[in-house]
């Protein structure tokens, strides 16, 4: 599994080196998900066998602001070849963003056999691994699902006050100018709807991409105690909540400090500021 044994991660199989990967293309008890920000990469080549879900499409309820139900959960598993005992990798752009976010909601559900493939599309490519513009069509399969829960790793804003009330600990892993209140979006990108800018009160502000190292794979335990340990004083025992934007830039920093650094209490709010920066009354800090 390459070095990342070496690594001293909490729970090191969880993440699967690309050479993994490529020696189980053809396993069958192993489903490879790409989750992409940009819709189109996955046309352009993939992973030989590799299935695509995508976050707005595929993981989001149509019509309200929240994740698909039960039924839609197992429709999308059955038809992506995902029975209750497969192994799902998934992998993607924006150093595995997408990736994290989709395994998260997969874990909503209790699929708890999920790995992430160490440096997503970008290593895939740049080490020169096989890739294919075909589209996969695995044989569907028979899912069922628990009905899905929130309790464990999903924040929500009456929570989010309750722990900024508490004292208690948050990261918020946007850029410093989106910290800061410079800004309502990231660079380049367009504003999704936050009328004040800001961050939650008592906030650290730890940007998601210091847990990655320059080929996109994820630093080591000892360099991640150092940036949330060290450097935002977080200890093991402490009830964390992530945010970003919209979720997905946290859920990168969720796995990173539940699996890699071994954080049993840490919950990623989706809502994020989207929702905090047009709440009516709700303390904002720059």
């Amino acid at each position: 599994m390459s070095d990342i044994a070496e690594r001293g991660y909490a729970l090191p199989d969880v993440l699967v080196s690309t050479s993994w990967v490529q020696q189980r293309l053809n396993d069958p008890d192993v489903r490879i998900v790409e989750s992409n920000e940009d819709p189109l990469l996955y046309a352009t080549g993939h992973v030989p066998g590799a299935v695509e879900i995508d976050w707005t499409r595929d993981l989001n309820d149509p019509l309200r602001r929240d994740y698909l139900d039960k039924e839609r959960f197992e429709a999308l598993m059955a038809k992506n070849g995902i029975d209750n005992d497969t192994t799902v990798v998934f992998y993607g752009d924006k150093n595995n963003w997408w990736a994290t976010y989709a395994a998260w909601v997969f874990l909503l559900f209790g699929h708890e056999n999920i790995r992430i493939m160490d440096g997503g599309r970008k290593k895939w490519t740049d080490e020169g691994r096989p890739t294919t513009t075909e589209r996969a069509a695995p044989a569907a399969t028979t899912y069922t699902a628990p009905v899905r829960d929130d309790s464990e790793f999903r924040a929500f804003r009456d929570g989010v006050m309750k722990h900024v009330v508490e004292g208690k600990k948050l990261i918020d892993v946007r850029s410093p100018q989106e910290f800061s209140g410079e800004r309502t979006h990231m660079p380049d990108y367009p504003n999704e709807g936050a009328l004040r800018g800001g961050h939650i009160p008592g906030a650290r502000s730890v940007p998601w991409a210091k847990a990655v190292a320059e080929d996109g794979t994820f630093r080591s335990a000892d360099e991640l105690r150092t940036i949330y340990q060290d450097g935002a004083g977080l200890a093991p025992a402490d009830d964390v909540i992530v945010y970003c934007r919209i979720g997905e830039r946290s859920s990168h920093t969720w796995f990173v400090l539940r699996y890699l650094l071994g954080y049993p209490n840490v919950r990623n709010y989706d809502g994020s500021w989207t929702e905090w920066g047009n709440l009516v009354g709700a303390p904002i800090e720059k």
